[in-house]
């Protein structure tokens, strides 16, 4: 599994990339393998300001939808229109050309509070996403 160094995580495995005072979002490599085949990625927020850990949107495999959480407070400023006609660039590429959104933080220095991957994100999301598929199953 890939996770770059340049790159800050959050425990739910967004990962986000500060350059300059822009910013751009996606999900880990490990986070698309857990859930599978993407097959639709909805984004309703552009426009939009949102705290940190404010849902900006959801992603749904075939059989479950997960939500999307922001590492940063800040203003949503596009979303990436490759994935309308192509959500499974999520899959192939998450650190590249299926990146979800780009945003304007209100603060990108609190990035440097985020983390650099580790195992315990593995564990936190593996525990979240096996629920997600009980719960489905249970419906």
């Amino acid at each position: 599994m890939n996770f770059p160094q340049n790159l800050k995580y959050t425990n739910e495995h967004e990962w986000i990339r500060v350059e300059g005072d822009i910013a751009y979002v996606g999900i880990t490599d490990y986070a698309q393998e857990q859930l599978g085949d993407i097959v639709f990625v909805d984004i309703p927020t552009v426009g939009e300001t949102l705290e940190a850990g404010e849902t900006f949107g959801t992603i749904e495999v075939v059989k479950t939808i997960s939500d999307l959480f922001l590492p940063l407070a800040g203003e949503i400023l596009e979303q990436n229109e490759a994935l309308e006609e192509n959500p499974e660039l999520v899959n192939k590429d998450p650190y590249g050309e299926g990146w979800l959104i780009k945003m304007k933080p209100a603060d990108a220095s609190a990035a440097e509070d985020l983390q650099y991957f580790h195992q315990k994100s593995h564990c936190y999301l593996s525990a979240k996403i096996q629920t997600a598929r009980i719960t489905d199953k249970s419906e």
